[in-house]
């Protein structure tokens, strides 16, 4: 499969961050993943940052190719990702919180909508880049049984229980990337996600 187009400045800034990136321990796809992000934010330190789950990748290349659901947190999310989603496999792209959705008791609205697509796509392939309460009530209904993710991609941003959701993340036995620490952010989950569509494209014969 050919190459998705990309832009000469594209093409340009990831030769920059190849020479500036140094000594790693990613392997090809990782750093392809690792790459794209600092492309996004400009900002080197997630080389340190960024957690792959053992088969988190291939996990996700074959979900994706298959044309399976993806479920994101917030409509940033779903605007950083929608334009490669559609040039790759159309994977449906549910967003879990949208305007005028209400929450219900004791829950917030992303939380309440991530949780609602869940009942509908257990097995989706889901990114939070915002949302650390529904990164806690996604791994909660892991524990229980009730979502099978086939990929959870746990990058949200800030300081109110944002470390605490991804060590949570971290004990969960799905397939799963990271940002660790207080980083992360819609610009962050979007560039991950779109890096693993254009892994899962150009790996097609």
């Amino acid at each position: 499969m050919a190459k998705l187009w990309q832009s000469p400045i594209l093409e340009e800034s990831f030769g920059l961050i190849d020479q500036e990136f140094g000594d790693h321990r990613f392997t090809p796809a990782e750093y392809a993943v690792v790459r794209r992000i600092i492309h996004s934010t400009g900002d080197f330190e997630f080389k340190e940052l960024v957690s792959f789950g053992e088969g988190a990748i291939a996990a996700a290349l074959q979900h994706l190719s298959q044309g399976g659901p993806i479920v994101v947190d917030v409509t940033m999310v779903r605007q950083g990702v929608v334009g490669m989603v559609e040039r790759t496999f159309q994977n449906p792209l549910l967003t879990a919180v949208t305007v005028g959705d209400p929450a219900e008791p004791g829950r917030t609205r992303t939380e309440t909508g991530l949780l609602r697509c869940l009942e509908e796509h257990p097995g989706a392939l889901v990114v939070v880049g915002n949302a650390p309460t529904a990164l806690l009530a996604l791994c909660d209904r892991i524990h229980s049984g009730k979502a099978h993710p086939a990929l959870v991609i746990g990058a949200p941003v800030g300081f109110v229980a944002v470390e605490a959701s991804k060590q949570r993340l971290a004990t969960t036995p799905v397939p799963q990337m990271r940002v660790e620490g207080r980083k992360g952010g819609s610009p962050v989950a979007a560039a991950m996600l779109n890096a693993l569509l254009v892994l899962a494209w150009e790996q097609q014969p």
